[in-house]
């Protein structure tokens, strides 16, 4: 699984990489964690507010920083 936290590297840009390696921790993911802080890249996946959150090329979450059981949530049905 490949995890990309989009964004410019603000505190809730630190606080989504965070809560999103515990959950992959916690449900035993087989993860490995991508920063992504090029806008143009970032605009790619559609956002226009960070931070973003793309699972396998997926986008998951972008402009808010969700809960830890909601990451859990997100990724649990992609173990």
């Amino acid at each position: 699984m490949h995890i990309k936290i989009l964004g410019p590297g603000c505190a809730n840009c630190t606080n989504l990489e965070r809560i999103a390696r515990e959950a992959a921790t916690e449900l035993g993911l087989d993860a490995t964690f991508e920063k992504v802080t090029d806008y143009g890249a970032i605009a790619g996946y559609g956002v226009m507010r960070t931070p973003g959150l793309v699972v396998d090329e997926k986008l998951l979450v972008s402009g808010r920083v969700p809960t830890a059981s909601a990451v859990k949530e997100l990724l649990a049905p992609l173990a």
